[in-house]
Formats: C-alpha cells, sequence, structure tokens
C-alpha cells in the first residue's frame, strides 16, 4: 500500500495523464528554471480554477481534456504509455488512440477532482535533470501534511509541456502504463479495440 492516500494518487495522476517515459538521446532542454516553474505554476493555477468554478461535471471534464492537451505532452505521453505495441501500430491508430486516451484520462480523473476543492499547492523549486527539468512542489489538502510532488517537464516537442509526475517517490506514469497494458492484455493485444473502449470508459 503506498504511503499517501489512494486520493492523492487518483487526483494527481490526472494531471500527468499517464506511462512512464524516458527521453534517449534528447539534447539538453533549453527552457530556463523561471520558464519551468511558471509551467507548473499555471497548471496548479488552472486546475484550481475550474474545480473551484461550481460548473457542471460536463463542463469540467471538457475544461480537464482542454488542460491536458494545453499543459501535456500528449502524443509523447500516449506513446510512452501504449508501450512497445506504439512501436507496431500504423499513424492512424496511434492518432487514433492518443485522442481516445485524452478523453479518456479527463473522465476518469475530471470526476474526482471535486473532492479536492480548497486543496493549496506551491512550487517550491526547480533543477534540470538531464535533458528535462524537474519542478518541485507541495500539495495541502485539508487536514492533511503537506506533501511532496514532482513534475517532470520539457520542450522537445517545442512547446514547454509535463510529461511525468512523482509523487513521494512513486511514479505515476509507470503506474498508468502498467494499467493500460494490462487492458490492452485482455483485449488480446488488439489496439483498436483498446481504441473502441478507451471512447467511452473513465
Amino acid at each position: 500500500m503506498p504511503i499517501f492516500s489512494i486520493d492523492r494518487r487518483t487526483f494527481l495522476s490526472g494531471l500527468a495523464a499517464a506511462g512512464a517515459l524516458a527521453l534517449f538521446g534528447v539534447p539538453a532542454s533549453a527552457m530556463s528554471q523561471a520558464e519551468a516553474r511558471t509551467l507548473i505554476g499555471s497548471v496548479m493555477n488552472d486546475v484550481h480554477e475550474i474545480i473551484n468554478s461550481g460548473r457542471a461535471e460536463a463542463q469540467m471534464l471538457r475544461d480537464f481534456e482542454v488542460l491536458f492537451s494545453r499543459y501535456g505532452d500528449i502524443p509523447v505521453i500516449a506513446r510512452s504509455v501504449l508501450g512497445p505495441p506504439a512501436r507496431s501500430a500504423s499513424p492512424a491508430q496511434l492518432n487514433a488512440f492518443t485522442e481516445a486516451f485524452r478523453g479518456y484520462m479527463a473522465r476518469k480523473y475530471g470526476r474526482q477532482f471535486r473532492r479536492f476543492i480548497g486543496a493549496r499547492a506551491e512550487v517550491t523549486g526547480a533543477r534540470q535533470v538531464q535533458s528535462h527539468w524537474e519542478v518541485m512542489s507541495t500539495m495541502t489538502m485539508r487536514g492533511e501534511a503537506p506533501f511532496d510532488v514532482r513534475w517532470h517537464v520539457s520542450d522537445r516537442s517545442g512547446r514547454h509541456q509535463f510529461f511525468n509526475l512523482i509523487i513521494e517517490g512513486v511514479n505515476l506514469l509507470a503506474a498508468e502504463r502498467q494499467e493500460i497494458g494490462t487492458m490492452l492484455e485482455r483485449r488480446g493485444g488488439s489496439i483498436d479495440r483498446l481504441i473502441q473502449d478507451l471512447q467511452s470508459a473513465g
């Protein structure tokens, strides 16, 4: 059992949008420390605005999907989540999986966010790690002690975006990659069946 509650994990892993990722052979990030910190500050501010907006659930889910697209490197994350099968998938399949995965994550985790109304988040630092920046932050839920959250961000796709999230030492993208892998295995390895089911799941 993780040392943090499942609610924390569910909430924050939704921001990351899933799957372990290694940026092999990518040049050092051109982002500055200030830019990396600003990116994550903007993510957390926008999440706070959405969950405290009082909007209907359907609108909030649409807002979260827009947020994932704006701040998350969704094509890279989706390919990483899919894992080795991504290498044999056709371009059309990869595009369809990326779109299905984006909506799936918005629905799956967006519905969890209402319980975190009033939560506080703060960026506390950033350091460069090989080809990307690791931005440190703390999250404080109501009635709980602050806990450590680390965001991995890069500009490898031409924009400043996040691609991974670590909570108290636990790699949530790796956990999500395992979950998608299990879903694919249950469908006999069929990417098309996985895409179809992701379009209505979450």
